[in-house]
């Protein structure tokens, strides 16, 4: 392997051939802006954009694994007791996905923080590679949780990896890439992380399949086993990439005296302190509405299909039973849909009738597991869209603009889903949607907060606006779970008790338009040096 610092030249004659790969010149004629913006692109600039494409997308993937496994993982980890039944041990189990859910978010922000000025401070591709190794390896280690407190700790430490990871990536490809070609890579950047969240919906139900075939490992602890595969591509981050030559200049120049990674410095400056805070609240807008509300599409769809998918299982077993003469089954299984919602009377079920139960429930529960990984898979196709969408529209009508029709689309289509989603087709009508218009801000702010900080600042600059907002979205889930627990006296529906929820929670979606007008308009504009 050769490199030039000067230059900017790296040859990877083992892995890519005679020729080798080259970064993007600091000729700034290459970078012009008429024609295609791929036609700017060189070999190099393919890899990093591959690179830093595969770091999120298997950021993305964990993150996935974790919001389906999460009710599977809740009934395991906090069983059924004489004390912990019906109601009580729904909203139990519910209460400790969202606090798992929080800490997780909690440990993300954290990340953030720490990582991102750590990315200014000793590299972009340095930090990657450990934000990389550290939400693999922790990944793995929550597959091997023996109640719910340590499953949040893993959680927790897993969140520290994924929350470094995304300044730091994004922040080296706005810095590699043409001027031109930048909002479209940005955006294809986002968009190819739901390849990663369409994959643990693939897992997932795969392994609810397998689950209904009577599979008697649990499902979810293989997902977190497979989330921690990911670490091989710490090997090539570590091996082939190299930091941006914008980057390189700002640590090296002795000219530069002000600190790198700095968030003193940062807060020091007046208009970056402005744009930091501004940009902070614009984050939690997107934040905070996908993880406190978005992301529970899922758990509405299982509330939703868990009942008449029990009826079903439990009417073809009986008819099973009947087409092969065994009137004993039959009065068993019809004894055991008769148990349901009895916790006495399930308690005083024989021996091989809770042992038909547990088979049964299987079947159910491999059902509702499937249907939650099409809510996934359906938020994910239209959240590919979305995303490489604003990049380019972001391109032609300008970064605000873009965010004002995200913000007003993501608050309609998420209140429609909860107020309405009931039947089949519209998971694969009104959830596209909603994650095309929700999913999209992501890529706003991948776009947008890199063009907001210089180059000794950028990843802390833009990790403090995507990160700390999740301080307050920790915060998120606990409120959907006091909101929810509100509802339930309500309502004895705790499906109609998470859409009252949704819908309340989703007005948060508008506090970005509130932010907008403060903050500059950065299309056409040079990264700021």
């Amino acid at each position: 392997m050769y490199w030039c610092p000067t230059c900017t030249i790296v040859s990877f004659p083992g892995a890519f051939g005679m020729h080798g790969l080259e970064e993007f010149s600091s000729d700034k004629s290459s970078d012009s802006s008429t024609g295609p913006w791929w036609r700017l692109m060189t070999r190099y600039h393919w890899f990093v954009l591959l690179v830093a494409a595969l770091g999120w997308l298997f950021d993305c993937l964990d993150q996935q694994l974790f919001i389906l496994a999460r009710p599977a993982a809740m009934r395991e980890l906090i069983p059924e007791t004489t004390e912990l039944t019906g109601p009580k041990l729904d909203i139990a189990r519910s209460s400790a996905g969202d606090i798992a859910t929080s800490i997780f978010i909690a440990g993300w922000a954290f990340g953030g923080l720490i990582f991102g000025m750590l990315g200014d401070r000793i590299g972009r591709a340095k930090t990657m590679m450990i934000t990389i190794l550290l939400y693999s390896l922790f990944t793995g280690l929550s597959s091997f949780s023996t109640g719910p407190w340590d499953f949040a700790f893993y959680r927790f430490l897993t969140g520290l990896g994924v929350g470094g990871e995304f300044a730091v990536g994004v922040s080296l490809v706005a810095e590699v890439m043409p001027s031109h070609a930048r909002p479209y890579t940005l955006g294809l950047l986002q968009a190819l992380s739901a390849i990663g969240n369409l994959s643990a919906a693939f897992i997932n139900l795969g392994l609810g399949l397998a689950e209904e075939q009577g599979m008697t490992t649990s499902p979810w602890r293989i997902m977190f086993l497979i989330g921690a595969l990911p670490a091989l591509l710490a090997l090539v981050v570590r091996r082939n990439l190299k930091e941006p030559e914008q980057w390189q200049k700002a640590k090296h120049d002795d000219a530069v005296k002000k600190q790198m990674g700095s968030y003193a410095e940062l807060f020091r400056d007046p208009l970056l302190r402005k744009h930091a805070l501004l940009g902070l609240l614009l984050g939690c807008s997107g934040i905070i509405g996908l993880w406190s509300v978005g992301f529970f599409t899922m758990d509405l769809i299982g509330y939703v299909q868990r009942k008449p998918v029990t009826a079903q299982v439990y009417a073809e077993r009986i008819a099973e039973a009947q087409k092969s003469g065994d009137d004993a089954a039959v009065a068993m299984i019809t004894e055991l849909r008769d148990s349901l919602g009895d916790p006495k009377k399930l308690e005083a079920l024989s021996k091989e009738s809770k042992e038909v139960k547990a088979s049964i429930d299987g079947k159910i529960n491999g059902q509702v597991s499937a249907w939650r990984s099409y809510a996934s898979m359906a938020i994910n196709v239209g959240a590919f869209f979305g995303m490489f969408g604003f990049g380019a529209l972001s391109q032609r009508i300008g970064r605000k603009p873009t965010f004002v029709l995200a913000l007003i689309s993501a608050y309609v289509t998420t209140v429609c889903v909860f107020w309405f989603l009931e039947d089949f087709w519209q998971v694969w009508v009104m959830v596209p949607l909603m994650g095309f218009c929700q999913l999209s801000l992501f890529a706003g702010y991948a776009i947008y907060f890199p063009e907001l900080f210089p180059t000794r600042l950028r990843s802390t600059g833009t990790s403090f606006c995507y990160n700390v907002g999740r301080f307050v979205a920790a915060l998120g889930p606990l409120v959907k779970t006091y909101l929810e627990s509100g509802f339930r006296s309500m309502t004895d529906s705790p499906d109609q008790a998470l859409r009252y929820a949704g819908v309340t929670m989703s007005t948060i979606f508008l506090l970005g338009l509130f932010v907008l007008p403060f903050l500059p308009e950065t299309k056409g504009k040079a990264l700021p040096e």
